[in-house]
């Protein structure tokens, strides 16, 4: 199976669970069910090769000019938590089945999980970085929404905006360090990135690069001073966390730590950085663990210390202890995911987490404990579960470990984290479930149907079997991930054995297990005392300084967007200005090689024209329609520069934009105010005016000194010359740009164009849902109303004009390609031809005969201008690529056809219902009550027949 399939699986399967809940809770979770074994049928597909030391690799090149490919590689460590991330997941799914009450929307929470797993399946399996990064905030965004599940709970709100905020900050940190790396590394893809150490270890970025990298993965996987996080996500329903604990999110920091320990490792910076983070994070979880009374709290705070024990030895360094990591992340996935589904199974039988509350249960409930005491043993270390294996082979490895110039720093502080570590695992076996039975659980304990322990126990029967026969079972796995994780360099000597002799390792072990349990011992006075000794709170720190830094945001923001466009603009001209007279200031101009042209007589009267009406527009703004009817003076003479200056397309678009926008903007005056009002003082016009004399003469400047010089550079025009009709079969040079050479560029902005024409449609409803629509029935004309509404001469005129206006429309359109004229002019035409119409007979009359709506005729054009291009990819060429021919229909002439010409329908549709969805959403306000919607040239034959009869009495 294709690693696209695989990665888009989940993704594809999201949709079926919401779907299917209709049919029932089976139907949905077996959706889900079957998506997820797909997806990981088709991993295991690759196992033999993966195990033979193959890289399994697929890619798209994307936007390969910006480095952004879509390609997924497929090795050992990927193979390792790609396999975790399924094979759990199908667990969850199971056990997720039975755990949530009917009143769960169960088809939202598979689609939710299934979303969040083909994030986590993507940042495994991608070969590059930007790709990573993409799959990396969508695990951040999913596990917002499987946190805040329960959303009726504040605690479940809580913590999922707490998660968010966290991971989401440190992914935001991430991105710039991998921007950096893949610019250092000249490339973005991981295959490569990985093959140059020495390079990345050189440079002066690497150290602002591992900082930043190592914050998104500190972040994510809840090292300090962020681990606050992740126990406030426990709000979420257990099956949630104990798919976060095991075998995502938080192993995804672990999981790019250790894709990137090849290139990154190996240095001072590394060691200190990573290995002390994680050695304080695994001694503090520890300790906290200790003293929480909730059960998924204790195992919350358990996956901090643990987490903080495999950063620790990816943090050495060393090849052995980089092994050593590999198997524990394997050994905490089993026993971590088991641990929570049983702490899960005890609260929804016994209706309570609270330790205090508890005890005596494998009485109640012999199954349920079997599996959670298996799982708490292998947790603290205790031979023959998984566990021990890896924490003698991580208390080994301290033991070799020198922080500064201390030999028992490092090995003394893993030893206590190792004995808390005990200490709580022994807590969570004695106070819940050894003991007498208690007469006063909330509800009577039992163990619950095989669909909720069979998850857990599968994996209790793991931790078993790799714990006696972990060479077997784990040692090829354990080889090829690690062999990943090293860079593919030869393997150091280790083995995956229970017994190595009287080590050091060995007798840390002991003196951990036996202080573990004195410390269970002793909790009662240990627990008096630590209530009793103050320190600080994390949510409370985090709580601070989130209203701290909203209140930060709020200041900065009233202080910039104060909502005054004057403000916007004066500040954007004088960072505009500046950069251009720092350009000035710091180039070098050279010499004027061209000499100034003689300008005759027309061109120097319509200058005159166009500074007199710009003047006028600036002395009498005020007076609106009178400045509108100006701007289009200033239009109508810009229209005539592109003329004289040989630019006929630029001439008639801008005359037919400047008609179709003067009546729109004449039918929105008609509901303001004649004259708009004096809000600014004296000197903020004077200083406005000032900054828009300065911006006007540089730019006059700056438009003289290039027409006097010639470009060193070749234009880009004579591209555009030398191509169109070879590339694009038309001699309209600036047709063919539009359509084909820029053609994506025109296509957003017909989409843009609609989504104007939407909201304007949208904003008119809003308003005349509201009390604006009983003004509009109520009012009054408040001046005299012409006697004739539709003047007879008028709609003659516009009805005769109306077929030779879309004539001329249809002319424009198809000699676009070839000549002046196009899509966008032709629509506006045929706009400005069906405005006259509302114009003469009025609005009623025309919305009467009007057949197709506007909003499917700007739909249908983007849909035709998105079919135009995409079909070139069926000819595998890039998206909008336009082809041509000469066609021979007779009786017609043999004529040249585009495939551009569809792209031009799709923009000429969506002109027209743009413009026209703009009239008739501004129309609906000119409504009035009372308003007769006769028209001169009407015929009805009813009114014309008691016309007649009254004419004979």
């Amino acid at each position: 199976m294709s690693l696209f399939l695989i990665a888009a699986l989940p993704f594809l399967g999201a949709v079926f669970p919401a779907l299917l809940i209709r049919a029932g809770r089976n139907a949905s979770a077996s959706a889900a069910g079957l998506t997820t074994f797909l997806a990981f049928v088709g991993l295991m597909l690759h196992a033999p090769a993966i195990f033979r030391g193959e890289v399994i690799q697929v890619g798209i090149d994307w936007l390969p000019a910006l480095g952004l490919n879509a390609n997924f590689f497929l090795d050992g460590l990927g193979f390792l938590f790609a396999a975790m991330i399924l094979g759990i997941g199908l667990l969850v799914i199971l056990y997720a089945r039975f755990y949530l009450s009917r009143e769960d929307p169960m088809g939202q929470f598979y689609s939710y999980l299934l979303l969040f797993q083909g994030a986590m399946v993507g940042i495994v399996m991608s070969d590059n970085i930007l790709l990573l990064l993409i799959f990396w905030e969508l695990t951040s965004l999913s596990s917002f929404l499987l946190i805040g599940f329960w959303k009726h709970l504040p605690e479940g709100r809580q913590g999922a905006r707490m998660a968010l905020a966290v991971t989401g900050s440190g992914g935001l940190a991430m991105i710039g360090g991998m921007m950096i790396l893949g610019n250092v590394a000249g490339s973005y893809d991981l295959s490569v990135i990985l093959q140059n150490k020495d390079l990345i270890q050189a440079s002066p970025l690497y150290l602002p690069a591992l900082i930043l990298i190592l914050i998104g993965c500190f972040t994510k996987s809840a090292q300090f001073p962020f681990h606050f996080w992740l126990p406030h996500a426990m709000a979420a329903p257990t099956p949630v966390s104990a798919y976060l604990h095991s075998a995502t999110m938080v192993k995804a920091g672990l999981f790019l730590m250790a894709r990137l320990w090849p290139v990154l490792a190996g240095t001072p910076e590394w060691f200190y950085i990573v290995a002390t983070t994680g050695l304080v994070t695994m001694l503090l979880g520890a300790v906290i663990a200790l003293f929480k009374d909730d059960l998924k709290a204790l195992l919350a705070y358990s996956t901090v210390s643990h987490l903080g024990l495999i950063t620790m030895l990816l943090g050495f360094g060393t090849k052995i202890a980089a092994v050593t990591a590999v198997f524990h992340i394997i050994n905490h996935a089993t026993f971590k995911a088991a641990l929570f589904m049983s702490a899960g199974i005890v609260d929804h039988e016994a209706h309570t987490r609270n330790i205090n509350r508890l005890g005596g249960l494998r009485h109640l409930m012999p199954v349920t404990a079997t599996i959670a005491i298996v799982a708490a043993l292998s947790m603290a270390g205790i031979p023959p579960f998984n566990g021990f294996l890896s924490k003698e082979m991580m208390l080994e490895e301290t033991v070799h470990t020198l922080w500064g110039s201390s030999h028992y720093l490092v090995p003394g502080l893993a030893l206590l984290a190792a004995l808390f570590s005990a200490a709580y695992s022994f807590r969570f076996i004695g106070h819940v479930f050894l003991g007498q039975p208690r007469d006063d659980y909330p509800a009577t304990p039992h163990d619950p149907g095989l669909g909720m322990w069979a998850g857990p126990g599968f994996l209790m029967v793991l931790v078993v079997l790799i714990g006696l026969f972990s060479a077997k079972l784990a040692g090829p796995l354990v080889a090829v991930a690690a062999g990943a994780v090293i860079g593919g360099d030869d393997l150091p000597y280790y083995s995956l054995k229970l017994w190595h002799g009287l080590t050091p390792a060995l007798y840390m072990s002991g003196v951990a297990v036996i202080g573990g349990l004195i410390l269970v011992r002793l909790h009662r006075p240990l627990m008096a005392l630590w209530m009793a000794t103050p320190r600080p709170e994390a949510k409370q720190i985090f709580d601070v300084s989130m209203r701290g830094l909203t209140k930060l945001a709020q200041l900065i923001t009233d202080g910039l967007h104060n909502g005054a466009i004057t403000r916007y603009a004066f500040v954007m001209m004088l960072f505009i200005i500046g950069i251009c007279y720092y350009a000035y200031s710091s180039g070098s101009l050279g010499t004027a090689s061209r000499p100034v042209q003689g300008v005759g007589p027309i061109p120097v009267i319509a200058w005159f024209c166009l500074i007199i009406a710009t003047l006028a527009v600036v002395a009498k703004h005020r007076q609106r329609q009178l400045s509108l009817v100006l701007i289009g003076v200033v239009g109508l003479v810009v229209s005539m520069g592109f003329n004289y200056l040989s630019a006929p397309d630029l001439a008639l678009t801008q005359l037919s934009v400047e008609v179709v926008s003067m009546v729109l903007l004449l039918l929105a005056l008609n509901f303001m105010p004649k004259d708009s009002p004096i809000e600014a003082p004296l000197w903020v016009r004077l200083r406005d005016g000032g900054i828009a004399v300065i911006g006007g003469l540089g730019a006059a400047a700056l438009i003289y000194a290039l027409m006097l010089r010639d470009f060193v550079a070749p234009s880009i025009s004579d591209y555009h010359l030398a191509n169109a009709y070879k590339g694009g079969g038309g001699t309209n040079v600036v047709n063919v740009i539009l359509v084909d050479f820029r053609g994506y560029d025109t296509f957003g902005e017909i989409i843009v164009l609609g989504i104007a024409a939407l909201v304007i449609y949208a904003l008119t409803e809003a308003v005349l849902g509201s009390r604006v629509r009983a003004y509009l029935l109520n009012r009054k004309p408040d001046m005299p109303q012409a006697g004739d509404a539709h003047p007879m001469m008028m709609v003659v005129a516009t009805r005769v004009m109306m077929p030779l206006a879309l004539m001329v429309a249809a002319y424009i359109f198809f000699r676009g390609h070839n000549l002046p004229g196009g899509g966008f002019i032709a629509g506006l035409i045929a706009a400005i031809a069906l405005l006259m119409q509302y114009m003469a007979s009025g609005f009623s009359w025309a919305a009467e005969r009007q057949r197709v709506g506007y909003h499917g005729i700007i739909g249908s054009g983007v849909l035709i201008a998105a079919s135009a291009g995409l079909a070139s990819w069926f000819a595998a060429r890039p998206f909008l690529t336009s082809a041509y021919g000469y066609l021979h229909w007779p009786p017609l002439e043999e004529f040249e056809w585009a495939t551009a010409s569809l792209f031009d329908l799709g923009v000429f549709l969506a002109v027209v219902g743009a413009v026209l969805l703009t009239l008739e959403s501004l129309a609906r306000f000119a409504w009035q009550p009372g308003m007769s919607t006769e028209h001169a040239m009407d015929i009805n034959p009813a009114r014309d027949a008691a016309e007649n009869s009254e004419d004979e009495v």
